[in-house]
Parts: structure tokens; C-alpha cells; sequence
């Protein structure tokens, strides 16, 4: 399950190393990349709220064994396509699988594993799920330095890892034993009324940090290539790869920090991480980005385990699926529209202007946070 659930998030962040590539052979502009990965980011959210229960309804092997194919067919389609159009589709059936397979897999593990497990449900789900999508990136550009057709070698690999996800899916018996039917109906959005201000500034600071890694997802590759001549695959991979994996770390870290504490830390490092990332901008130099990459994944896991956290331990029970639906719908918004708006930015002024605007917003978003979080402690004096 474990693996099932890592192979189908690394294909979702696989093509992350080799958008230049496409670029060159489909023949588009930087803009075109952010919308290819922007209507991933939205099929996620579509798929969240349309079968965010499916699950629940039907079990959880028919959907893992859904998300795994759907994973199956996006490396089939990078692997044939001629355009951008297969791109898109590629991406959006990316997306599906994305959201099918997050609650199906982290409900499984937690089924089959127990709470009184060694290894638990909730850490196994965590680097299934963020070590998916920071290994996909690396793991495909490698390959695209290393093998031969760098647009095709990493997307037969992904397949037939994909392959062999879907195949464990198949072996493994279902581990639910409560169906409520299946019923096609959006989840509705949900903000917990009494932890709403708590759930909105999380989901704001978590936001903020995924629009970050939005960005670094979608532009890496076109910064490292053109500003810094650096045309390595594999380098674009490993900063990726950073973000996810120290967002991995700090949904751990946030365990160890006290729950008023946790939200101050998170937006102070997000305003570090800004501050870095248009410093790598501005002075077209490396080490900035990959710290500024690494402190934005540490705040960001940060600021979603808070958010996850209240969530999970503070509102009503009969509510918590829709709000977790909702949180992390705000995410994934976040994580495409800000893309887009940067894709925007560079097609009207350059990289360097629009990353550095970009890295303005995300620090204001961040401070506008941290003051609201100020002030209600100075009432409270």
C-alpha cells in the first residue's frame, strides 16, 4: 500500500525536470508551463471534492486500484504525446490519481497497521505521500541526464513502477469493513465553526507555502537553465526534492513544538524563505535557492501539520472529512493559481522581476498572518 501510494505521487511530480525539455520539442513559452502544471493542482481539487468519500462508499481496494491504473495511464500518455493538449490530459489524469489515492491509502495504512503499530499509520502515509513527490522529481532527472530519450526513459520507468503498485493493489485484500454506498455528490466545503480563525490562518500559512512550491515545481528547471546556465535535469530535481522532503520534515517537527508556537515559527520561516528565494533571484546564484527551498518546506509542513492538527483533535467529528477536504482544497488552489499568475509575470516583464514580485507576496501573505496572530495576544494582555 505504502508503495502504491509513493509511486503514484512521484509520477505526479516527474515532469517537474523535464519542462525545458518540452519546451523545446513542443515549442512553448514559460507561461505554457505553469498552466500545465496549474491544471494538475486543479484536477486534485475537483477530484477531492468529487470523490473525496469514495473510499468510505465503496471500499478502499477498488479505489486504490483506480488511482494506481489512472498513474498507469498518465506515464502512457507522457509517453505518446506529440503536444501540449496530451500534456494537459496527462496532467489532469495526474491530478485524479493524486486525489483518489491520498484518503484511500492513508485510511488503508492506518486499517492494516493499527494504531499500536512500531511504524505508525500517520508517519508511513506522510513520506509515502511527501517522499512520493519529492523522489518523482529527482528520480526523472536523473534519468533524463542519464539515459537515453530523456522524454521518454523516465516515463517507461514511472510506468512500470505504476505497474507494480497496481499489481500489490490487486494481491491485497480490502481492509475496510464498513461501505455506505457509492453516491455521486461534491463534498461539501466546511470551515469549522469553532476553530474557524485557527483553520483560516493555518490554511493561509500553508497556502502561502505551497504557492511556493507550486512555483518552484513549475519554474526551477526554466530559472536554472536560463539565468544561471545550468542545464542539469538532476539539479532541478534535487531542489524539488528538497522542498518536498523538509515539508515532510517539518509536519514532523511541528510535533515538537507547542501549539501557540507553531504558527509564529511557521510564518517567520516562510519570510526567510521568501526573502532567499529573491535573493537567488536577484544575485542569480544557487546556494539562496536551495536554502530558501528548504526553509519553505520546513515552515509549510509546519503550518499544514498545525492545521491538520486542530483539525483532527479540535473540531466536531461529524464535520472533520469535510474540513480536511476543505483545508487541503485551499492548498491545492494555492499551489496553482499563484503558478499561473508567475506564468503571467514572465511573459509581461522576465523570471527574475516576477520571481522576486512573487517572493514579495508570499512574505507579505506570510506577515499579514503573524500579525493577526500579534494582536489578539496584545488584546488578550
Amino acid at each position: 500500500m505504502a508503495f502504491a501510494f509513493w509511486i503514484t505521487m512521484a509520477g505526479t511530480t516527474a515532469p517537474t525536470p523535464l519542462y525545458p525539455l518540452y519546451g523545446d520539442a513542443f515549442g512553448f513559452t514559460p507561461f505554457t508551463v505553469t498552466v500545465v502544471f496549474a491544471v494538475y493542482a486543479l484536477g486534485v481539487v475537483v477530484g477531492l471534492l468529487a470523490f473525496g468519500r469514495l473510499s468510505d462508499q465503496v471500499g478502499r481496494r477498488p479505489v486504490l486500484i483506480a488511482a494506481t491504473l489512472l498513474s498507469v495511464c498518465a506515464a502512457v500518455a507522457f509517453i505518446l504525446a506529440q503536444n501540449v493538449a496530451a500534456m494537459l490530459i496527462a496532467r489532469v489524469v495526474s491530478g485524479f490519481s493524486a486525489a483518489l489515492v491520498t484518503g484511500a491509502a492513508t485510511a488503508s495504512l492506518a486499517e492494516r497497521l493499527g494504531q499500536n503499530s512500531r511504524v505508525k499509520p500517520a508517519t508511513l502515509a506522510l513520506f509515502a505521500n511527501m517522499g512520493g513527490l519529492a523522489c518523482g522529481t529527482l528520480l526523472a532527472g536523473i534519468l533524463a541526464d542519464l539515459a537515453p530519450s530523456p522524454l521518454r526513459t523516465p516515463w517507461v520507468v514511472m510506468l512500470v513502477l505504476a505497474a507494480i503498485g497496481a499489481l500489490g493493489v490487486l494481491l491485497h485484500g480490502e481492509s475496510s469493513e464498513h461501505r455506505s454506498g457509492f453516491s455521486l455528490q461534491f463534498q461539501p466545503l466546511h470551515v469549522p465553526a469553532e476553530i474557524r480563525s485557527d483553520f483560516l490562518r493555518s490554511a493561509m500559512a500553508g497556502g502561502a507555502g505551497f504557492a511556493v512550491l507550486g512555483v518552484l515545481t513549475a519554474v526551477t528547471g526554466l530559472f536554472l537553465g536560463t539565468v544561471l546556465n545550468e542545464s542539469s535535469h538532476s539539479l532541478t530535481g534535487l531542489v524539488v526534492f528538497i522542498a518536498f522532503a523538509c515539508t515532510a520534515f517539518g509536519q514532523l517537527l511541528v510535533r515538537t513544538l507547542r501549539p501557540s508556537t507553531a504558527l509564529p515559527v511557521a510564518c517567520l520561516g516562510l519570510i526567510a524563505a521568501a526573502a532567499l528565494i529573491a535573493a537567488a533571484m536577484a544575485t542569480s546564484t544557487l546556494t539562496p535557492l536551495l536554502a530558501g527551498a528548504a526553509v519553505n518546506g520546513l515552515a509549510t509542513g509546519i503550518a499544514v501539520g498545525h492545521g491538520i492538527g486542530s483539525i483532527t483533535t479540535r473540531s466536531a467529528p461529524q464535520h472533520r472529512g469535510a474540513s480536511i477536504s476543505t483545508f487541503f482544497a485551499i492548498l491545492y488552489s494555492m499551489l496553482a493559481v499563484p503558478a499561473i499568475g508567475v506564468g503571467v509575470l514572465i511573459r509581461q516583464t522576465s523570471l527574475r522581476p516576477a520571481g522576486e514580485t512573487f517572493s514579495a507576496v508570499v512574505a507579505a501573505l506570510a506577515l499579514g498572518v503573524l500579525l493577526s496572530l500579534v494582536r489578539p495576544a496584545k488584546k488578550a494582555a
